[in-house]
């Protein structure tokens, strides 16, 4: 049997098998890049929503989607999984910086926020094939006015019920009305400028003298 005939036999047996498995690339591959896409479309539809459920969780998976994969045991990234997983750990690390209260510190904070969120969304769009600009990015969000509204009440009542219920903000009660009968008020009235003259001299107090009554052994004695 010559060579031409062994290399037949061979490809014929193993055809099948390299088929079967460069499916499975195939498929890993398409799998990857759909959860890369759900990540960035999570995160560009709540751009203006970064406290909702769905935008945190977009956030929490990029490091398990962007990890990159394993090449005969190897782990190996691409050149934008790294610029994407750089861009969010900055974003991370800004996110979980402790602020002071002051309107101008919040401010700052907030804008370099903005900043370093733009950053990754741009990352993002460039592993995943997306082409927009950091212009378009950073103004491209609509978010109503009474939604933003909505969102600012919401975490006033949290705080100030917070507050409340911990005891650091007391309950202010102001009374502004009473209901008292008029005759209740005239007699009470009365009984007082009654008690105050009989006390200064100007008038007298009746005061009756109650016998105590006699009890059996009051008898014996």
């Amino acid at each position: 049997m010559d060579i031409a005939n062994i290399s037949i036999i061979i490809a014929t047996l193993l055809g099948p098998i390299l088929a079967i498995q460069a499916q499975k690339i195939v498929e890993r591959a398409r799998e990857r890049h759909s959860r890369k896409v759900w990540v960035f479309q999570t995160l560009m539809a709540t751009r203006a929503a970064r406290v909702s459920t769905d935008h945190v969780q977009a956030l929490n998976m990029i490091d398990l989607v962007f990890y990159g994969k394993r090449i005969f045991g190897i782990h190996r990234r691409s050149k934008t999984e790294n610029s994407v997983l750089d861009a969010w750990h900055e974003y991370l690390d800004h996110l979980n910086t402790t602020i002071e209260k002051e309107k101008e510190n919040f401010s700052l904070w907030a804008t370099k926020g903005d900043e370093l969120f733009v950053n990754l969304l741009y990352a993002l769009a460039v592993d995943v094939g997306f082409r927009f600009d950091r212009v378009q990015l950073k103004k491209g969000a609509y978010s109503p006015i009474a939604h933003g509204e909505l969102e600012f009440e919401q975490q006033q009542l949290r705080k100030l019920a917070i507050d409340l219920l911990s005891g650091r903000q007391p309950l202010k009660m102001e009374l502004t009305d009473i209901p008292i009968h008029e005759d209740a008020i005239k007699s009470q009235l009365d009984l007082q400028a009654k008690l105050a003259a009989a006390l200064e001299g100007r008038g007298c107090l009746s005061i009756e003298m109650v016998p105590k009554a006699s009890t059996q052994q009051d008898i014996h004695e």
